[in-house]
């Protein structure tokens, strides 16, 4: 990181109490198109200036089983598609899913020339079944917050539901915003975490602290007959 980097956080912090502001007007959904129209990076994630973001997703790659390479890797809420193009790396193939189309035309503008990377509009919150059994990589990075449900229940489910979405023995990356451990945002991190180390569709791998962000690692059951059963 570099002192420049501080102009990240107060971008993201912004971009924070705007989304927060217009998803009370007029939904979640058309503040998430509205952020991101027009080819917007509203939390500057492909912004060169900044250092930390890149250093973040290298990082993230590296708390990945080294040496495997994935088939078929899922980004949920994949916004401009920095992070799934991160992932090309691994994977033979990428699909970013994001709630606002605005943000999927953007990244598959980005990404136009690189093959098997592919974006389509859709909801965390509301996957669909087709998804099931189709990857054997799913990260969900700096997403889960922005649900309009974040209670452990609501968790505990959506834990359950993206693990049905796992190939027997795939892995999911989760990863937040984490401070400290007091701040309301880190509180709400932890949240999420321990439901995802909760929940009977993965076994814990590992979990990871580092500069202001938490990943956990987890794994799918690799017999089929102990994978999550559809609700």
């Amino acid at each position: 990181m570099t002192p420049v980097d501080i102009g990240l956080f107060l971008q993201s912090a912004r971009t924070d109490a705007r989304i927060a502001t217009l998803r009370s007007r007029i939904g979640a959904r058309a503040a998430f198109e509205t952020a991101y129209a027009g080819g917007a990076d509203p939390w500057a994630s492909a912004d060169r200036r900044y250092s930390y973001q890149r250093w973040k997703y290298e990082a993230l790659i590296g708390l990945l089983p080294p040496g495997r390479r994935f088939s078929r890797a899922l980004d949920l809420g994949s916004g401009t598609g920095t992070l799934s193009l991160s992932l090309k790396g691994i994977a033979e193939e990428v699909l970013g899913l994001d709630i606002a189309q605005s943000a999927v035309d953007g990244a598959a503008a980005l990404c136009a020339s690189r093959p098997g990377l592919s974006f389509r509009q859709g909801d965390v919150g509301s996957l669909d079944p087709a998804l099931d059994g189709g990857f054997d990589l799913v990260v969900v990075a700096d997403t889960l917050y922005y649900l309009d449900r974040v209670d452990d229940e609501s968790l505990k489910t959506l834990a359950m539901r993206i693990a049905r979405l796992l190939v027997p023995g795939g892995i999911c990356l989760i990863a937040n915003h984490y401070f400290f451990s007091g701040d309301r945002e880190s509180r709400l991190t932890r949240r999420i975490h321990d439901a995802f180390v909760w929940s009977p569709g993965f076994a814990h791998l590992a979990t990871h602290r580092r500069p202001f962000f938490l990943a956990s690692l987890l794994t799918s059951p690799a017999n089929e007959a102990d994978r999550p059963a559809p609700a």
